[in-house]
């Protein structure tokens, strides 16, 4: 599969989880994204805007095996990874999976379940495996993790580390959509008979392992890979930033960047991949003053000062 096959399946994925989704494309962009750069995805939303519709969308269109985790206060990281279960016809424990054994993970409010349980992602999300009593087991590949949480309600939740954030390639938003937007819900609410829409399968998990691996293929000019160095140090400087973008964080907004040009097309990145994925990318990974905090700045209001400011490259 080259650049140009790799955005005709791009743009179908999109048109398809747009018939069953209301939201903007850059929304899709920015979770097929995740998918396409073998990374995972964060969304933070109220309840009822379509994080979960949009999670077992993106499985179904992809062709893989979905599977939705639902984080609650006394979640144990067993509920997540499997256990050994005692099977009294051979007289042995063995092995039982546990939910996280599919190609598409949705941890449904992952901000409810404590610390312990929470961290049982970290090793699946980084590793692509677990590790249950010492024994590790291989995760199906692909897997991509969708996790949400809701910004709202917050008590009796747990917020998420900063070094869990971090492992997320891109944080995101659907929004409420706009009067059209929510007249057409209607409309294709009362089209069909059933509540929730259905989208049929564009790929399958092996061309989805081919798709993933076109951004390998892209060429980055040195002039692209100093612009993103000099965003990512600004962060760093920005008197409004306690601790700015990590060398991980570096890493991904390239791979970002890469994923960015092969749905696009194209066989090279250009300035604009760059800008359009910082702020799904970076602004997540910022941890602000707390005199910001206080005067309740927006962490993408950081990431667009940085960008106006650092010099964009004439490639």
């Amino acid at each position: 599969m080259d650049a140009t096959e790799a955005s005709e399946v791009s743009s179908q994925i999109l048109d398809e989880i747009g018939s069953a989704v209301i939201a903007d494309r850059g929304f899709f962009e920015t979770v097929l994204l995740g998918v396409v750069a073998k990374g995972h995805v964060l969304l933070e939303d109220v309840p009822g805007t379509g994080k979960t519709l949009t999670a077992r969308s993106v499985a179904t269109a992809l062709g893989l095996s979905f599977s939705r985790i639902q984080f609650t206060p006394d979640l144990l990281p067993a509920d997540i990874t499997g256990t050994h279960i005692f099977n009294e016809e051979t007289r042995s424990f063995e092995f039982t999976e546990g939910p996280v054994f599919a190609n598409v993970v949705l941890a449904d409010e992952i901000n409810r379940a404590p610390p312990k349980t929470q961290s049982a992602l970290l090793e699946a999300m980084e590793e692509g495996q677990v590790t249950v009593d010492g024994d590790t087991y291989d995760l199906p590949e692909p897997f991509f993790v969708i996790a949400t949480q809701n910004p709202v309600d917050m008590e009796g939740t747990f917020e998420l580390p900063e070094a869990q954030v971090d492992r997320f390639l891109a944080k995101t938003s659907l929004g409420y959509p706009d009067d059209e937007g929510e007249v057409e819900l209607l409309r294709r609410r009362a089209g069909r008979t059933t509540q929730s829409p259905t989208v049929e399968p564009i790929l399958d998990a092996a061309s989805v392992t081919e798709l993933r691996s076109v951004p390998e293929t892209v060429t980055v000019d040195d002039d692209l890979l100093q612009y993103m160095a000099d965003l990512v140090r600004a962060t760093r400087d920005d008197y409004r930033v306690d601790v700015g973008v990590s060398p991980r964080g570096t890493q991904r907004l390239f791979e970002a960047t890469r994923a960015m040009a092969t749905i696009a097309g194209r066989e090279y990145v250009a300035p604009d991949d760059i800008k359009r994925v910082a702020q799904p990318v970076l602004a997540h990974r910022l941890v602000l003053t707390p005199d910001a905090r206080v005067e309740q700045v927006d962490k993408g209001t950081v990431i667009q000062s940085v960008l106006d400011e650092v010099p964009v490259p004439t490639v």
